[in-house]
């Protein structure tokens, strides 16, 4: 059975995959790969979170690298703690 994720996971797992990459941040083609997803979803998702304040968007020589804000962390953080009390009621997100 193939198990899709839903929104908030993508969401989760760009966040993620865009702090482990730290201060130097992460550029589309990495993105595109580590978080799987196909370039039209990604540049939905990442217009929605650059436009939310989670994520900054920095061009620089025609190249675009992305970096998690505070904000950013802060919604992971809380997002971790809301699976876990998910899980707690056998729940899933």
């Amino acid at each position: 059975m193939v198990m899709y994720r839903t929104s908030m996971q993508i969401v989760r797992d760009l966040l993620t995959v865009t702090e482990e990459c730290g201060v130097n941040g992460i550029n589309v083609t990495a993105l595109l790969t580590r978080a799987n997803l196909s370039h039209s979803r990604l540049s939905k998702f990442m217009e929605n979170l650059t436009g939310a304040g989670l994520i900054n968007k920095i061009e620089y020589d025609g190249k675009n690298t992305f970096v998690i804000t505070p904000k950013g962390k802060q919604y992971l953080e809380s997002y971790g703690k809301f699976q876990s009390l998910a899980d707690s009621f056998g729940l899933e997100l």
